[in-house]
């Protein structure tokens, strides 16, 4: 091989570059010639890793609430990553059973590293350290997160999310106004306060940033939400609906009972309860059973849906297993 001159493979990608360039209108050699003046990509500059672990700003001096911060953010991130495949499967027209599988299996992984990871949450932090410094944080709270709200909206049927006292009546509702059924979603039960029953500025600060463009959301998914596409899927199986149910329990079961599991050890001492940061209702609002969202109750039979929950928070929780 001639050293001196380009190889054979070198002159047809750079002949392949110019069709390129030329059917976009762009000339070939002005990019080349940027070539020779651009440094070369490093790990740290593409993943803008400075940035990144800048982005950690305790609100106290105590250690460990560096440890809460970057916890919430990874979470967030594992958030992005489900929102993008979901995406996917809602761009489809006619989705493909393959494709659908594939994609299922990435967001169930997703939550699985999520549920695994809560260990940081209920062993990464001093109990002590913690009720300090979370009253620093009022009224933020993790309920905030939109990202979630928003794998929820694009997981299932809106009337869905409805709270569990209304769900009945709204089950068949063809939706005419997303604004009446915004206020009845089962989130807006979580957040008020204890004493009154009215809204948290944890949920009036969260519904001024978040609520139009969850309520746009709700719109443009009532037609291409998973569900959705999981009844247009033609070629559908037994294997694609299971993958439908680990998806159910990994969301309305298992995180949620996670997140219980931390609120145990952190905000209930004896017969003490504390109230979470934004006087979020917790001790009603982690627990499946009580809430029962189900993305896919149609894939349940009635005592699975009866039951919902409760098996997990008795053994892990309270330590027993006495139900199914």
């Amino acid at each position: 091989m001639d050293k001196d001159h380009p190889t054979q493979e070198i002159i047809d990608k750079i002949n392949l570059l110019e069709e390129k360039f030329r059917a976009s209108g762009q000339d070939l050699s002005s990019y080349l010639e940027g070539l020779l003046y651009a440094d070369y990509l490093t790990y740290w500059d593409y993943i803008n890793l400075d940035t990144l672990l800048s982005l950690q700003n305790p609100k106290t001096s105590f250690k460990d609430e560096k440890i809460f911060i970057i916890y919430h953010q990874i979470t967030e991130l594992y958030f992005k990553l489900i929102i993008w495949e979901l995406e996917q499967i809602a761009a489809q027209k006619e989705i493909a059973l393959t494709f659908f599988k594939d994609r299922l299996e990435r967001v169930i992984m997703y939550f699985d590293q999520l549920i695994n990871s809560f260990a940081v949450m209920w062993k990464g932090m001093e109990r002590e350290q913690f009720v300090k410094f979370r009253m620093s944080l009022l009224p933020a709270s993790g309920f905030q997160s939109a990202q979630y709200r928003m794998i929820e909206i694009m997981c299932t049927e809106i009337q869905n999310l409805v709270n569990i006292h209304e769900r009945e009546d709204y089950k068949d509702i063809n939706l005419t106004s997303i604004d009446s059924l915004f206020d009845l979603l089962y989130w807006q039960f979580g957040a008020t306060e204890l004493a009154t029953g009215e809204k948290t500025l944890t949920l009036k600060n969260f519904e001024k940033k978040y609520g139009l463009e969850l309520k746009k959301l709700i719109a443009d998914f009532r037609t291409r939400n998973i569900w959705k596409q999981y009844q247009n899927c033609v070629d559908k199986d037994d294997e694609l609906t299971e993958l439908l149910r680990t998806l159910d329990l990994k969301a309305n079961v298992f995180w949620p009972l996670a997140h219980y599991k931390s609120a145990v050890k952190y905000l209930q001492r004896d017969t003490i309860e504390i109230a979470a940061t934004g006087g979020t209702n917790w001790q009603k609002f982690l627990p499946p059973r009580f809430q029962k969202v189900i993305f896919y109750p149609e894939l349940w039979t009635e005592e699975e849906v009866a039951q919902w929950g409760r098996s997990w928070v008795e053994k892990e929780v309270f330590k027993t297993d006495n139900s199914i």
